[in-house]
């Protein structure tokens, strides 16, 4: 059975691990793609911004005048196409000036062809050439040039992508690695948060495992009783005062596992924290007067001494009154079930700044510090032996946990072996 959980919770926790993964890996790799559509996309505008401002410089040195009757265009003063002027600070793979009628006039680079046919904007295209073995990428420009609203012809640059695709290739490759890398880490971190998260349920279902198994043991033993002492009671022949006897075990052990399901049932009804609707201004020192009371008689038949230590003051908090009462009352019961004759038990209430403080404290038999950390547990009994003399389940703690923590106070314990115990709640004031 041990190995069946651990299969099916490792496998629980792969699957969160996955799902986490695909998750943050698929916003990573969408993440990605944007940074790199973007920087691709800046880059690109930059390049053309540059290419389009070299552009202008040079058809700013074009000089177009009417002779005879014909269009005369001067590129002499031209950069990069003339001679009579500096040479612009550019990376041009080709210079080309066309006339307004597409005809060829003017270059430099490449030869190109006589008729211009590409239309005017930015275009990406690839060429061969013979100075390297990979084919170039370029990025050309057509632009048409007007001087006086008048069309003098058309400039057409182009600039290699080279100095454009170095740093789009350093962070393709970034991406390549740290993608893969950052996926690695992001799996890892979901294992282990699988497991963090799995942690509270494999908890839970060893709970309940527990729980389940105790509750059977507990129960199987009154079955027993009553099954055994039924079949005694139908052989024959029946001596009515055995008979009798029997039936009256018999309904002792029912009346005892009624009450075992009642405090199973109040176990798993009240989880948690308890809703503000159910809360009520409750004065201590008027719940805790009838306790007094009641158990002070109690005591005195069990030749014990009962002493209380009440304000005179009310002290209120929020609290349901019914289950804190049922809480104090288990706390005095276990006092009084493990003090001996002759024992002392005391209650007391105590305010505090923030606080409201209930103390149980008995000279009983106390509890070994070895069993202290369990005995807030569910079917937990310090000394199994002296239990069962003394009756309970070992869920009366337990239930008294439950119910403090559930109104949001505290319930802690001091013992010492021989010496006796002090359970004492904290409750917060109103």
């Amino acid at each position: 059975m041990g190995w069946i959980l651990i299969v099916m919770f490792n496998r629980s926790r792969s699957n969160l691990a996955t799902w986490f993964t695909l998750s943050m890996g698929s916003i990573l790799v969408i993440f990605a793609g944007i940074l790199y559509w973007r920087e691709a996309r800046d880059r690109m505008h930059s390049f053309d911004q540059i290419l389009y401002n070299t552009s202008r410089i040079m058809a700013a040195g074009v000089e177009d005048y009417i002779y005879e009757g014909q269009q005369h265009t001067d590129l002499e003063n031209v950069p990069v196409l003339g001679s009579d002027t500096l040479p612009l600070s550019t990376d041009l793979f080709f210079a080309r000036w066309y006339t307004p009628h597409k005809q060829l006039l003017q270059f430099i680079g490449a030869v190109p062809p006589q008729q211009l046919a590409t239309p005017s904007g930015f275009q990406t295209f690839t060429v061969n050439t013979q100075l390297t073995s990979t084919p170039i990428q370029l990025r050309q420009l057509t632009l048409p040039v007007y001087q006086e609203k008048r069309l003098i012809g058309y400039l057409q640059i182009a600039a290699s992508l080279a100095p454009l695709e170095e740093p789009l290739q350093q962070l393709r490759w970034f991406l390549v690695v740290g993608v893969p890398l950052a996926l690695g880490v992001i799996a890892l971190t979901g294992w282990v948060l699988g497991g963090k998260a799995m942690e509270p349920i494999r908890q839970s279902y060893n709970q309940l495992q527990q729980f389940t198994a105790d509750a059977s043991h507990e129960l199987r033993t009154p079955l027993a009783g009553i099954l055994s002492h039924a079949q005694v009671g139908l052989m024959e022949p029946v001596d009515p005062q055995e008979q009798h006897t029997r039936l009256q075990i018999i309904a002792q052990v029912a009346e005892s596992m009624s009450l075992l399901v009642s405090q199973l049932l109040f176990l798993a009804r009240h989880q948690g924290k308890l809703s503000p609707d159910m809360l009520k201004t409750v004065d201590l020192v008027q719940l805790l007067h009838p306790l007094v009371e009641e158990h002070t008689v109690n005591a005195t038949q069990n030749q014990q001494t009962f002493l209380n230590a009440l304000p005179k003051e009310p002290l209120l908090v929020q609290a349901e009154p019914d289950l804190l009462r049922q809480a104090i009352v288990n706390l005095l019961s276990n006092a009084c079930r493990y003090t001996p004759a002759g024992g002392m038990i005391e209650l007391c209430l105590l305010p505090q700044s923030h606080w409201a403080v209930i103390q149980v404290r008995d000279n009983g038999i106390g509890i070994s510090s070895q069993d202290l950390p369990y005995i807030f547990n569910r079917f937990y009994r310090a000394d199994r032996v002296r239990s069962r003399q003394t009756g309970g389940f070992g869920l009366g703690l337990a239930i008294a946990r439950q119910i403090v923590e559930a109104q949001g106070g505290e319930l802690t314990v001091v013992s010492t072996v021989g010496k006796g115990s002090t359970f004492e709640i904290k409750l917060p004031r109103r």
